[in-house]
């Protein structure tokens, strides 16, 4: 396994490839991500990614037990327009390749309101990665206009919870469903 030093060092080309904006950001272990906005060019890196998570991580991002993304969600998940949707992805330099280890989204659900969801791959966890994609994406939000974010999940979901909390959310039950939570933002 490399060290953090080999990791960062081979990935600072693959990196310095990429056009456009991005960012690089250090993770808790001090492994460096390559954050930019989701494009086209990632559907296949998209798809990949979903196919990987575990059943649980699949069933919180989606609240519904799915094995396999199909063409009408996909399409749905790339329909990006940087204004009114808009998603961050998160890519780790792997051998000679870069692969999708998460990604944060938001949709307009009202004027100035929107829906937000976040996923990390199951083996990326608990390094920062979720806190450093969400400010990326409540920051968009801001700047589009967006006076709202709000995220719909499991009640079971605690590492949600804890995000949620650390970035400021308010957490109330759904009146819907005794099963889902609601974490509202103000921005």
């Amino acid at each position: 396994m490399p060290t953090v030093e080999d990791h960062n060092e081979r990935a600072a080309a693959a990196y310095a490839a990429i056009s456009g904006q991005y960012w690089i950001e250090a993770l808790r272990d001090g492994r460096h991500v390559l954050i930019r906005p989701l494009t086209e060019k990632d559907r296949e890196r998209e798809y990949a990614f979903i196919k990987r998570l575990s059943p649980e991580s699949r069933h919180m991002r989606f609240l519904a037990q799915i094995n396999e993304p199909g063409t009408a969600m996909l399409d749905q998940l790339m329909d990006i327009d940087c204004k009114q949707r808009m998603a961050y992805i998160a890519l780790i330099h792997e051998n000679g390749k870069l692969i999708e280890i998460g990604i944060s989204r938001y949709a307009a659900t009202a004027e100035h309101e929107c829906e937000c969801a976040i996923t990390v791959a199951d083996e990326w966890q608990h390094l920062g990665l979720g806190t450093l994609l969400m400010e990326h994406l409540i920051k968009t939000a801001r700047k589009n206009g967006f006076h709202q974010m709000y995220s719909i999940d499991a009640s079971s979901n605690a590492p949600m919870r804890d995000l949620a909390k650390a970035l400021g959310f308010e957490v109330h039950n759904d009146p819907d469903d005794a099963h889902q939570v609601i974490h509202r933002l103000l921005l």
